[in-house]
């Protein structure tokens, strides 16, 4: 059953892309209803896997593949919320894409990781902000990633035609540091919890999840100060918005990579 619900999933989020791939290229309409049912079914089947994948009789099964996937989960519901308002359509390829990838790898590649909320509450409480404050910052970086490209094509003059379907400039700037100040709050979230519930966070083999995760508040927190007191935009803002989302993959991902796949 399982098998089937990810091929179904999947296919609905490539349908979704399917539909709105031509209207950027082309400059033509997209269909967005059609769009929005599409990917909202998508979600409905990926939580519906995600369900079936994690909770065990004996445990929550939170392998690297299957927090990865709840990541893809939480962005792809976020942006599909907002695609009328913002007019995601270049980022929602993307998100529907790692979403897709994902959740068929999650689903097709063994890998057990059990842990057991029922026994710590508190560290559901720390998960959950971590995953909300790591979706929320990548959200932000693909934000960057398209103010970059906006601003390209504006500075080489490769396309003045206006495009419907592309979001203006300085919109994409306002939103990107909205985004920024949640997920910023969210992080430090993520480490009080941390400090005050894992009594173990500095632990060897978990020390440096908390070193990156705090250095990468630190980094949004320049990047804050940078834009409101000195005006920072542009390629400095893009760099420092892609390079913190990469440390907390780090933080997140990497050791628990290298345990998972490369050692097991």
């Amino acid at each position: 059953m399982d098998n089937l619900i990810t091929v179904v999933a999947a296919v609905l989020y490539f349908v979704s892309i399917a539909m709105i791939v031509p209207g950027v290229v082309n400059q033509t309409g997209i269909k967005t209803k059609t769009v929005f049912g599409s990917a909202a079914l998508a979600v409905i089947f990926h939580a519906w896997l995600l369900g079936d994948l994690i909770f065990h009789n004996n445990g929550q099964n939170l392998s690297i593949l299957n927090v990865a996937s709840v990541a893809s989960f939480l962005i792809s519901v976020l942006m599909t919320a907002s695609m009328f308002k913002a007019r995601l359509w270049f980022l929602l390829p993307i998100v529907y894409s790692f979403s897709a990838i994902i959740l068929v790898v999650a689903n097709f590649v063994p890998n057990t990781f059990m842990t057991h909320f029922e026994h710590n509450s508190a560290l559901l409480i720390h998960i959950s902000f971590a995953l909300f404050s790591y979706s929320t910052m990548c959200i932000g970086a693909l934000y960057a990633i398209q103010l970059a490209w906006l601003d390209h094509k504006l500075k080489s003059k490769k396309s003045l035609a206006i495009n419907p379907n592309l979001p203006p400039l300085l919109r994409v700037e306002r939103h990107l540091f909205k985004i920024i100040i949640v997920g910023e709050a969210l992080l430090t979230g993520t480490l009080i919890t941390g400090f005050w519930f894992i009594t173990d966070m500095f632990a060897e083999g978990k020390a440096h999840k908390g070193i990156l995760s705090f250095i990468a508040w630190v980094v949004y927190a320049i990047l804050l100060w940078g834009h409101y007191q000195n005006g920072w935009r542009g390629k400095r803002v893009t760099w420092l918005s892609v390079l913190g989302a990469f440390i907390l993959t780090l933080a997140y991902f990497g050791s628990r990579f290298v345990k998972e796949f490369i050692l097991s």
